[in-house]
């Protein structure tokens, strides 16, 4: 890079420009147009003309504390001044302290130790590692439905069609995947057929469990509420069901925590919301809000106990990176003072009510799903049928305009097929969330007028 350009402060299109001729963008096609965002600040994002658009997806549902909050951002700026980094071999108060607040957090009379990693993928695949070490066993079951992270473990673990590309030369034969419950699109009513479901799900769960040898299956790998699929909330008792299934097979239960946890469902961890404890379970993006790139493994006391006099066989140059932790320590201490849960149960109280007006109210609303800020829409073609707008690997343009239409409006948000998820940031005040959403009723409108049945 030459030295004018280090220093040159670049107009909004230059930054596009550069962008799409050498930047390697994930999930597309190379060379597209691209949005230069200028700045953030709380809810919003700011581009280079001017434009104001709320971030009500939390970016990848990562921006938790919204952006630019200056108790994250002072942290950072004083480990900076202290030490950027330490390697993993050396304890940093940072890191020390920030593993006990995460254990402490999840219960210190089940769970021990935190595994620090660089990400969400990252601490899938550890997670994956650690498992088959604890147990001596080598399959992995994990679901359908499901999205893990796009390092080779756990994007044979994930479920959804991006997977694909790394099974070119064929699927892991040591991962194998199960179908999870989706109510909706399984024909059934959520709060009527729950029983009925559970029951169906489990038993094929566990006759799935016995044709592959539970004595081979080191670790059932599920997402505690799947995330970018669509936010499908598991009917009554299944995931108790599944932790029940784990215990009669001495198959660990891991829950992938990466995008529910840190008060996205109005608790702490999203496996909180039902009557179990995971062995392991991972977590990534709201540990820091995204403001340096961090993730980790929490392991119960079991498996804490097997790496006592066991080498753990997982390394990462960048483990329980310094000013990744101290931003850690900040965002899960502001969680905790400001009660982010409680208001998270709050603003669901607005969500919830408007999303099931939605699916009232319009032709193209097939279901919406909330708990918390964690709330997603199922967009169909025709209601009565429930015929989806955007079948599972498909590419209907119809969910490309309604994303787009909604951008108009200055309402950015991300879908996957058939989904419009809605995940704001958890600090997004009453009034915010009010003024954002009438937006989405609009679109809805406009896709009933022009592409339903």
């Amino acid at each position: 890079m030459s030295e004018s350009l280090a220093t040159k402060e670049l107009t909004g299109e230059e930054v596009a420009e550069l962008h799409r001729e050498y930047v390697m963008q994930s999930w597309h096609k190379q060379g597209e147009p691209v949005m230069p965002v200028k700045y953030a600040k709380g809810i919003y994002v700011y581009d280079y003309g001017g434009n104001k658009y709320a971030d009500m997806s939390s970016l990848l549902v990562c921006s938790n504390l919204g952006h630019e909050l200056p108790e994250i951002v002072d942290a950072i700026k004083a480990q900076a001044d202290k030490m950027c980094f330490m390697a993993p071999a050396y304890a940093s108060e940072p890191k020390s302290k920030l593993a006990k607040m995460i254990v402490d957090l999840a219960g210190n009379d089940f769970y021990q130790r935190v595994f620090f990693t660089n990400g969400g993928a990252d601490s899938n695949e550890n997670a994956i590692k650690m498992a088959r070490m604890v147990t001596g066993r080598q399959k992995i079951f994990s679901c359908y439905r499901s999205y893990h992270g796009s390092t080779l473990g756990a994007s044979f673990a994930s479920g959804d069609w991006r997977r694909f590309a790394v099974e070119a030369g064929g699927a892991a034969p040591s991962f194998v995947h199960f179908m999870n419950p989706n109510m909706y699109e399984d024909g059934f009513n959520r709060g009527e057929d729950d029983e009925k479901v559970t029951a169906l799900y489990l038993k094929c769960l566990e006759d799935q469990l016995i044709y592959e040898n539970p004595d081979d299956v080191a670790a059932i790998l599920m997402e505690s509420i799947v995330g970018a699929n669509g936010v499908i909330l598991p009917p009554k008792g299944y995931m108790e069901g599944v932790r029940a299934l784990c215990d009669k097979y001495g198959i660990l239960m891991i829950c992938d925590e990466v995008m529910a946890g840190w008060c996205r469902t109005g608790k702490m961890f999203a496996w909180q919301n039902f009557d179990i404890k995971p062995d392991i379970f991972t977590f990534a993006k709201g540990v820091t809000c995204g403001y340096v790139p961090l993730g980790g493994v929490v392991v119960s006391k079991r498996i804490s106990d097997y790496f006592t006099d066991h080498v753990l066989q997982c390394g990462l140059t960048y483990s329980g990176h310094t000013l990744a932790c101290a931003a850690g320590v900040a965002a899960v201490n502001y969680y905790v003072e400001h009660d982010i849960a409680g208001h998270v149960k709050e603003m669901e109280g607005i969500l919830k009510p408007f999303l099931e007006d939605m699916q009232a109210k319009h032709k193209c609303v097939g279901e919406s799903r909330c708990v918390g800020l964690f709330a997603a829409m199922t967009i169909v073609k025709n209601k009565e049928t429930r015929e989806l707008m955007s079948p599972y690997h498909t590419a209907n343009p119809v969910m490309g305009k309604i994303m787009g239409a909604l951008k108009d409006k200055g309402f950015l948000t991300f879908g996957r097929e058939t989904n419009v998820n809605i995940c704001p940031p958890l600090t997004i005040t009453a009034d915010e969330l009010k003024a954002e959403l009438p937006k989405v009723d609009e679109v809805l409108t406009w896709v009933d007028e022009n592409f339903c049945d």
